[in-house]
């Protein structure tokens, strides 16, 4: 599978308990969702395995899984820190006008006068939209970090996914 084929989902972040159970940091909304998207692409001693999850359950405010194969601590201690990722192919199609965030994170931010504000670092879920992070680059107008709405048609004017570029209506002073 190539390198862009996949979509990181999360990671692990330590091991739950003494019979191979892991806990799960999720990027996917709602969280459990990432048990959904199966199998599995983790990240362990420099390459890609495919892994299983046989159970995977919330934990207070968390989520534990526990992989195939995987039934002690000892085990479940080599997936500690191993990014979670699924192929591309796995996830749902969307429809028109809607993206996944991986697809948004590392585009071009410029405003409708062409000015480079940077890329998109990551995206942020605040309840009434989300927002894009845009860090500036030795590309772009400045080394600012900026904080840009994601409201279609009002601040974000086109997506182009084949060239990596989002326009926005947007003050390159703020």
């Amino acid at each position: 599978m190539a390198q862009d084929s996949r979509v990181k989902l999360g990671r692990i972040t330590t091991v739950y308990g003494v019979k191979g159970w892991v806990k799960v940091f999720s990027n996917t909304e709602p969280m459990d969702n990432i048990f959904t998207y199966q199998p599995w692409q983790i990240y362990l001693n420099g390459q890609w395995q495919e892994v299983k999850v046989k159970q995977g359950k919330h934990h207070g405010k968390g989520l534990i899984a526990q992989m195939e194969g995987c039934y002690d601590r000892d085990q479940a201690k080599l997936y500690a820190g191993a990014e979670i990722a699924v192929d591309q192919s796995k996830l749902p199609d969307l429809d028109e006008g809607e993206y996944y965030w991986s697809q948004l994170t590392g585009m071009n931010v410029e405003t409708e006068a062409g000015v480079k504000l940077g890329k998109v670092d990551h995206l942020i879920a605040t309840g009434a939209n989300d927002v894009l992070v845009v860090k500036g680059g030795p590309e772009s107008i400045d080394s600012e970090e900026r904080l840009i709405p994601w409201l279609p048609d009002q601040v974000i004017t086109k997506i182009d996914l084949s060239g990596g570029v989002i326009r926005v209506n947007w003050d390159p002073d703020f």
